[in-house]
């Protein structure tokens, strides 16, 4: 049985701002996540991902780059981080071809820039957050999840609010 989506907003003010709360994101976060971000250009995606790839233990964010022409970079931290950048697929079976099922059943946390293209290949089970510009500098952060499981975790997190 699927839980009713848990929904939290979130207001960003800056990158720097987007990307404490990225950190703080990843505190949440569990082995066999996948996190689903989805907003325009420009809307914070990869310095969102940047945050949570810091808060998972890795060293440094310029190691975190958007993977739009490789399609998946992995980073090591406190366990394997997948990075998918899914802007230059069209369909849910080329996300699969990349063995997006392997990367969600291992100990690792995926997380997949544009998802919206790749909807179907999503677990049903993961965290979308959706970015959007609200003006130069701020951003709503839209969070949604179906995992009673993942809502809890976020729920426990004060800082996130």
């Amino acid at each position: 049985m699927t839980a009713p989506p848990t929904n939290l907003e979130l207001r960003s003010s800056s990158p720097d701002d987007t990307l404490r709360i990225g950190r703080d994101l990843a505190a949440c976060l569990s082995p066999g996540d996948v996190v689903a971000l989805v907003g325009p250009l420009g809307a914070g995606k990869t310095q969102l991902v940047k945050g949570i790839a810091l808060g998972l233990g890795v060293p440094d964010s310029r190691l975190v780059n958007s993977p739009t022409f490789v399609l998946v970079n992995e980073y090591a931290g406190r366990f394997p981080i997948h990075h998918l950048d899914a802007y230059r697929l069209t369909s849910a079976s080329e996300l699969e071809a990349l063995g997006f099922d392997e990367m969600c059943a291992g100990n690792t946390v995926v997380l997949v820039e544009w998802a919206d293209r790749v909807t179907g290949a999503i677990p049903a089970a993961a965290l979308w957050i959706e970015l959007s510009v609200v003006s130069d500098n701020e951003r709503r952060l839209t969070l949604r999840t179906t995992s009673a499981d993942l809502a809890a975790r976020l729920a426990n997190r004060a800082r996130l609010r």
